[in-house]
């Protein structure tokens, strides 16, 4: 089994922005998690950060084939990207959007999602702990 886990723009700056919303857990933090986890479960696991939407793209386009499922946290392009949408759409791999807050208890704008169009699940609100269920979900038989 492998997972392609995608953060989009901003995360790579976990535990310094906004932590009342994102917590103190930094990045590297959260990658740890991620793997340590994935190792437990012997799943293999690559973790993908970019803040350009293009190269989520591209990211996305060279699963196709080769990965089992992705779990993506699209951070800001969540509420603005057709393209990384329509990558996902492309690739036809079950795909999980993770979110770390309480998106439903934001602003407005971050009530549109348009990666949800392509996702089988959306988990929102659990921390970094969303990526573990998103990984469990993706792995043990939807």
């Amino acid at each position: 089994m492998k997972i392609l886990v995608i953060n989009g723009p901003n995360l790579n700056m976990l535990g310094i922005r906004e932590p009342d919303h994102y917590g103190k857990e930094t990045y590297s933090d959260l990658c740890e998690k991620i793997k340590k986890h994935c190792d437990s479960k012997n799943i293999e696991v690559v973790l993908y950060q970019s803040n350009h939407e293009g190269d989520l793209v591209d990211k996305i386009q060279e699963t196709y084939g080769n990965t089992d499922g992705i779990v993506i946290n699209p951070g800001a392009y969540t509420h603005t990207s057709v393209a990384i949408l329509d990558a996902v759409k492309s690739v036809n791999i079950p795909t999980v959007e993770v979110h770390i807050s309480k998106v439903y208890e934001r602003e407005d704008f971050r009530q549109i999602s348009y990666i949800r169009l392509a996702c089988v699940k959306t988990i929102t609100g659990h921390g970094t702990d969303g990526y573990l269920e998103a990984i469990d979900f993706l792995t043990e038989g939807r």
